[in-house]
């Protein structure tokens, strides 16, 4: 009995010494939520809604979300929303493919290339220091007030964060990846389309959602500019007449079309890029 009773007081301290095993902490954010980009929208929309109902907002001011549904559904009615949405879709995306063609082929000549580089890199980053809506005037004596302008407005607004984020991706590679292309004998187009090319992809598609982003801000302000259709346009007008739910409708058609095109990017940087693990992943 004294045995057992001495083995058990020996094993006790032992035990207690027994390093004890810590739960491991999750620090990543979790599974992504279903729709969670909608939520904030959601709630501002609930907000909005909320305080209209309880007469916190002034109508003339700020209309209730359901006042400015009725206007969109007249105006749509009516067909003044739908051809002056699909003119601020027209610019866009016409601006939009000029400057991402421009910002990408720039890129590659700057970044596989120390003749390009110097040629380009400093022509860009001047460009970048200039305001370019501070252009307008002058695009106008050159292109005239017509369409052309305002396409090459946008253009430049999309080409300029493409080409700084492709770029700077290009130039970030690792040597060690051209080192390992040259003993492995890879053919200069071989080296771009296996080494440069998916190492550029993550800086690119940030260009691109800076990119799609800014083609919505400089269409907004060049359709307010001796225009006589689009948004911008409609906006500018319903300004004029003091029509706020008619801004409102502007602002949230923009709002929307802003949300979803990056949206469709960030869905294409996900299945393009889906061999990176990332937080956002």
């Amino acid at each position: 009995m004294s045995a057992v009773t001495t083995t058990t007081a020996v094993a006790a301290p032992a035990a207690a010494e027994l390093p004890q095993v810590r739960r491991r902490r999750r620090l990543s954010p979790g599974r992504r939520l279903p729709a969670a980009r909608l939520a904030g929208p959601l709630l501002v929309l609930a907000l909005w809604a909320a305080a209209s109902a309880a007469g916190a907002l002034d109508p003339g001011a700020v209309p209730a979300p359901w006042t400015v549904l009725r206007t969109a559904g007249r105006l749509w009615t009516d067909g003044t929303l739908p051809t002056d949405v699909l003119t601020s879709l027209r610019r866009a995306a016409y601006g939009f493919a000029i400057g991402l063609t421009a910002g990408v082929l720039l890129a590659l000549a700057s970044g596989l290339s120390r003749t390009g580089e110097a040629l380009i890199d400093g022509t860009v980053q001047l460009n970048r220091a200039v305001p370019t809506l501070g252009l307008i005037p002058l695009f106008i004596l050159w292109l005239g007030i017509g369409e052309t302008f305002k396409i090459a407005i946008i253009a430049i607004v999309v080409y300029v964060p493409v080409y700084l984020n492709a770029h700077a991706a290009l130039s970030g590679i690792d040597t060690r990846y051209v080192e390992l292309a040259e003993v492995q004998g890879l053919s200069r187009a071989a080296f771009v389309r296996q080494v440069v090319i998916p190492g550029a992809l993550p800086g690119f598609f940030v260009g691109l959602r800076l990119a799609v982003t800014g083609s919505w801000l400089g269409l907004v302000v060049l359709e307010q500019i001796n225009a006589t259709n689009g948004l911008g346009y409609l906006m500018f007008q319903a300004q004029n007449y003091g029509q706020t739910d008619v801004i409102l409708v502007g602002l949230l058609i923009y709002g929307v079309f802003g949300l979803a095109s990056d949206s469709v990017v960030r869905l294409l940087e996900r299945r393009v890029l889906s061999w990176r693990r990332t937080l956002s992943s």
